[in-house]
């Protein structure tokens, strides 16, 4: 196995490149910018890579597992990837596509664990089951059409549904117990779901980078960003300790930081980057760690978002399992600040605006006053009101039993609309300069637990010249790779059972 290194010391053990020039810059430290390292280490480890982070530390920000819910995305519980349509017909198009996506992530690093570059799988992924929880009659129907076009899917076979109170109070004990009476209610359940601390995944994969000459610095922060003749770029960053300017040249560079992609992507001053904006929204946990709550409810539990609310708010009632402890969190509970990243700036949502992205961002706060309400009624939440909304998913929830955490801040997507004028876009999006040579993902849920597929396309939008002669390694390492899992059940049965074995979920 790979040598493990201390990550905090990640900066002390860097080589030094001052003035000189990488092939592949990438900033920030979070699972993005992980992810496309060790792909790139694996595909082409000739090549000379840089990392660099503005904090003391990567996985920080929203790569942080108290900054997120932890949950590997794959459509098993969240019902915000397929919504009702109009005429009451329920589409899976995007659900299967969203899971396709999560197996790869699952397949690369049951990979990495075989070749000994990412720890003990538990360390980083425990097998929690993924539940979906609704209440009243409309919800009720609308999850039972969805289970029975679910259950014909590979990908989600074993799928279960229930609207027996006694079936539910096995599957999750604190959602039943002194339930009224008399209320429909419904629960789906797939236990192969999985609890993910993107954290730990983040620190693992960037301490073999630094094992293996990747030069991965911290306390550096990028400043300017210009395109020189030869098509290269001249980056100039700035020591957050001791303030220290500094420069690097690189021929490719990937924004990978979270909200401040934005800025730093208009700094660079592609004209691609134009018309785009980000709203930033804030939230909070309720965490309980007392261990006969925490042992009553083993399950990732998913609900419908409040009117007005974005689909990253679905309530959802959650075991996490970081540094070996089982801890349960609910919510998330909206905040609002003006940050574009926990340790961002007051400045940023003023800093942002463009001529070129103000009409759209003025678009989207006319067309979505819901929003702005659902921000509000947040805001004005205490604690007590905050445990209320649990009691909806626990009845029997006491006030003194949680505490509140702040979750990451997520920065989502506002973008010019040829039919609107502007529209906030849910998700992520990788913009990418015509050249090639400079990228950025800007949004948020469910990146994270997509982020191999979404560097795997950022691979072949960026080094078209590359990708045919990387391609049987690729293979190796993620063996749905170009294909598809749900058409071909009897490959999908394969594919999920060796990445669960590999990955020790079974």
């Amino acid at each position: 196995m790979t040598e493990k290194l201390d990550v905090s010391s990640l900066d002390a053990n860097r080589s030094a490149l001052p003035g000189g020039t990488v092939d592949v810059l990438l900033i920030g430290g979070g699972i993005m910018s992980a992810t496309l390292g060790t792909l790139i280490r694996q595909l082409q480890p000739d090549w000379k890579i840089a990392v660099f982070e503005r904090l003391h530390e990567v996985g920080l920000e929203s790569s942080n597992a108290w900054n997120n819910a932890g949950t590997g995305h794959a459509a098993l519980c969240e019902l915000n990837y397929m919504p009702e349509g109009p005429d009451g017909s329920v589409d899976p198009t995007k659900a299967i596509a969203i899971n396709e996506q999560f197996q790869q992530s699952r397949q690369y690093w049951s990979s990495l664990v075989e070749q000994g570059v990412l720890d003990e799988p538990s360390t980083f992924i425990n097998s929690t089951p993924h539940m979906t929880f609704v209440r009243g009659e409309k919800d009720v129907a609308y999850l039972r059409k969805r289970y029975e076009v679910l259950k014909e899917q590979p990908l989600f076979a074993g799928i279960q549904y229930s609207e027996d109170s006694r079936v539910i109070h096995q599957w999750a004990p604190l959602l039943m117990k002194k339930r009224r009476k008399g209320e429909p209610f419904a629960a789906t359940r797939v236990p192969a779901g999985t609890d993910v601390d993107f954290g730990a995944l983040t620190r693992q994969m960037f301490a073999y980078l630094s094992a293996n000459g990747v030069d991965v610095r911290t306390n550096t922060e990028v400043r300017r960003l210009k395109r020189l003749r030869d098509g290269s770029w001249r980056v100039r960053y700035r020591r957050t300790v001791g303030q220290t300017p500094g420069e690097i040249r690189a021929r490719f560079v990937f924004v990978g930081a979270g909200g401040w992609a934005l800025k730093l992507l208009q700094r660079s001053g592609i004209p691609e980057i134009s018309g785009y904006g980000v709203f930033p929204i804030g939230g909070q946990f309720l965490k309980t760690t007392k261990p006969e709550l925490v042992a009553q409810h083993k399950a990732k539990v998913y609900s419908q978002a409040s009117v007005g609310a974005p689909p990253m708010s679905v309530p959802h009632l959650d075991t996490r399992i970081v540094d070996g402890e089982a801890s349960l969190l609910f919510g998330p509970f909206a905040t609002f600040s003006p940050k574009f990243l926990k340790n961002g700036s007051l400045w940023d949502i003023v800093g942002q605006v463009r001529p070129g992205n103000l009409g759209p961002m003025l678009k989207v706060a006319i067309d979505n006053p819901g929003l702005i309400k659902y921000l509000v009624s947040e805001l004005l939440k205490n604690h007590k009101k905050k445990v209320d909304s649990l009691r909806v998913f626990v009845p029997t929830a006491k006030d003194e039993d949680w505490e509140l955490i702040q979750a990451g801040q997520r920065a989502q997507v506002m973008k010019k609309d040829p039919k609107k004028g502007g529209v906030l876009q849910f998700g992520t999006e990788v913009v990418t300069g015509a050249d090639g040579t400079i990228a950025g993902l800007l949004g948020a849920s469910p990146g994270a637990s997509t982020a191999v597929s979404i560097m795997l396309g950022l691979l072949k939008t960026c080094f078209p010249e590359r990708i045919d002669e990387w391609e049987p390694r690729l293979r190796e390492l993620i063996p749905s790779y170009g294909d598809t899992l749900n058409p071909r059940p009897e490959v999908a049965e394969e594919v999920l059972t060796e990445t669960a074995e590999a990955l020790a979920l079974v």
